[in-house]
């Protein structure tokens, strides 16, 4: 069986980082069931590590996706950092195999994926916290950059406002123009019907529950009209703004 010290090393070769204070490793991945007081587990540096691998989310995105408002980035960022992916992120990592765990639990692959999610909150906090953010952010970055781009690729592929958007922008040197026709309905059940315009043609209107879900179906057809989607693509979610 490896020693902790062993697995420690197996670790930084692992997440591709060697620690100039091995001590602040150890603590990553103390958890609260050996540590001696609570504040001696990683409970503190997983409330740090939460804090600093959102910025350097919050940070990507917002440099990635120039065109995307408040809320898409919103929901972009909460798939990536929620708990699921960090356990995905961690089990690429094997990080459950060099916890350092209380009486009666073994490290591995059978714990639950709660503590690895937090192990890797953890293990951030202790990158940041012995090389700086910018160490932190490269770190972060490396090792969820496939995560990072599947949400992206996810929220644009339903987005239907922004492909439109970049297409119109990109190959017509026009920007969309969304125009309300008609609303129907009590004020409590109301329904919208909304053309988008792009350059000098206007599209068929589209209807929808809300103005975002009939301007979303708007872009739609136009997406399809002007050959950029297929029909079939058509039970996409279209709810974002």
């Amino acid at each position: 069986m490896h020693t902790a010290t062993a697995r420690l090393e197996q670790c930084q070769k692992r997440i591709g980082y060697q620690f100039k204070n091995p001590k602040l490793l150890k603590a990553a991945l103390t958890h609260s069931s050996v540590a001696d007081h609570r504040r001696d587990s990683n409970e503190r540096m997983e409330f740090l590590g939460d804090a600093v691998m959102g910025l350097v989310v919050c940070q990507e995105l917002y440099e990635r996706l120039p065109e995307s408002m408040e809320g898409d980035l919103t929901k972009i960022k909460s798939a990536v950092v929620s708990r699921r992916t960090c356990a995905d992120v961690a089990d690429r990592m094997h990080l459950s195999e060099a916890l350092h765990l209380g009486q009666g639990m073994e490290p591995g692959d059978h714990l639950p994926r709660s503590l690895g999610a937090a192990a890797l909150e953890a293990l951030i906090a202790a990158v940041y916290l012995d090389g700086g953010f910018l160490v932190a952010r490269e770190f972060v970055l490396r090792l969820m950059a496939p995560d990072i781009d599947a949400a992206c690729e996810s929220q644009h592929q339903f987005n239907f406002k922004s492909q439109l958007q970049q297409f119109a922008q990109r190959e017509l040197g026009a920007t969309p123009q969304y125009e309300l026709l008609d609303e129907k309905g009590p004020d409590h059940a109301k329904c919208f019907e909304i053309a988008v315009t792009v350059g000098r043609k206007r599209f068929p209107g589209a209807w929808g529950p809300s103005k975002k879900e009939a301007e979303q179906k708007a872009a739609y057809s136009a997406l399809i009209a002007l050959g950029q989607l297929t029909p079939d693509e058509d039970d996409a979610d279209a709810d974002a703004e």
